[in-house]
């Protein structure tokens, strides 16, 4: 017999897993060239040629024993000294190796933050639209997820309702900038009235609330958005960060968490979180793709091939009359639906060979999510595909 926490899984298993499934069972049946799926957020740029020559130069030239051995929980020095440079130089902040926890991805950062910081019954406030399995981390811990409604105008925070939901049992908040799955930016006036809700309210309640900024997407911001660096306007804050999207590794499973010294009691946390990251069971990151992204640390994946699709995605649908949020990052269409129930239109577009997520596996009926992570011809041969659709609703 499974375990009964496990029991609601069985019948909520990712929307989007399902959907990529199916996708694949469509490419069989009628030619990957004629299924035109937009599912998952799985980059289809390459990773820059400085990451393979990086693992090249590694196997060739250092101690094998070393490459492949056990090293610290939190990962090696040398390789979280060289991302902390890299992110001072970049923001102006003064992290030191010991700031940085390397990561089995972001998933792994925020249940290494979560196991940290969250004791049974305490509340971690969310922003719908939000990634699903933010909730089952929380429960992983037997937190209680708290769901701030959406500002469905701007998709920006809404501060008023998340100033309400905030209580004694809040212990921490989770944001997601550039957010998946609606591709806005958040502003730096947004993040510094977010950042004033919780000083007051950690002013009012005599304790601290961790502010938990997930960061995947933090390169990938077009038309001159900038990203704010949330340490910067909050202290209480810890940053998880994955390589997935920034070099396209996602299946390499790398990234890290930052914990700064201006966090309230930073020593014991940092070293919490390192045990954390232990005793989850995955002991330490990766140890060649550690290596090879330390040398990494200031390649680019190819920018402009997202910015062509997110240009010929976000005009093609609007041209067919679908109302769509203009995205400023991340690799996300988010588009309403033409009907309230959005899985009515998320079955009528199979027909057209064409694979959406809908919105309430976001939390926020009433949309769909498009991943234009996908090859140009995709976009381009799916759009007339798109206008047969557009028509029928």
């Amino acid at each position: 017999m499974i375990a009964e926490k496990m029991r609601p899984y069985l019948q909520n298993n990712s929307a989007i897993r399902a959907m990529f499934e199916e996708g694949k069972r469509m490419a069989a049946e009628f030619g990957a060239d004629k299924v035109y799926d937009f599912s998952l957020g799985n980059p289809n740029v390459p990773a820059p040629e400085k990451i393979k020559e990086s693992i090249k130069e590694i196997l060739d030239e250092e101690d094998p024993v070393f490459v492949h051995g056990y090293m610290s929980n939190a990962g090696f020095p040398h390789v979280r000294k060289a991302i902390a440079d890299n992110l001072n130089e970049q923001f102006g902040t003064g992290f030191s190796e010991n700031n940085l926890i390397m990561t089995v991805g972001a998933g792994s950062g925020l249940n290494v933050c979560l196991k940290t910081l969250v004791d049974p019954g305490e509340e971690v406030i969310v922003f719908a639209p939000y990634f699903l399995e933010y909730g089952s981390y929380i429960r992983n811990y037997d937190g209680v997820l708290v769901q701030v409604e959406p500002d469905t105008d701007t998709f920006q925070l809404n501060l008023s309702d998340f100033s309400e939901k905030l209580s004694p049992k809040t212990k921490a908040v989770i944001i997601n900038n550039p957010h998946n799955p609606t591709g806005v930016v958040y502003s730096e006036e947004t993040i510094r009235q977010l950042a004033a809700v919780m000083e007051e309210k950690q002013k009012e309640y005599g304790h601290a609330i961790y502010l938990i900024s997930d960061e995947p997407y933090r390169e990938l911001a077009f038309d001159g958005a900038e990203v704010p660096f949330v340490t910067k306007y909050y202290d209480n804050t810890m940053v998880v960060y994955s390589y997935s999207k920034s070099l396209s590794l996602p299946g390499e499973r790398i990234g890290y968490v930052i914990i700064p010294d201006e966090l309230e009691d930073s020593e014991n946390t940092i070293t919490a979180a390192t045990i954390a990251n232990r005793i989850s069971g995955c002991v330490n990151a990766p140890s060649l793709i550690q290596l090879a992204v330390a040398k990494c640390v200031d390649a680019k994946v190819n920018l402009e091939y997202y910015d062509r699709n997110r240009k010929a995605l976000y005009e093609g649908l609007t041209k067919c009359g679908f109302t769509c949020v203009k995205p400023e990052g991340a690799f996300y269409l988010w588009v309403k639906s033409p009907v309230a129930d959005e899985m009515q239109f998320v079955n009528a577009a199979k027909k057209y060979h064409i694979l959406m997520v809908p919105g309430s596996s976001f939390a926020c009926p009433g949309y769909v999510r498009l991943a234009y992570c996908v090859s140009y011809e995709t976009i381009m041969n799916s759009l007339p595909e798109f206008g047969k659709l557009a028509k029928e609703f």
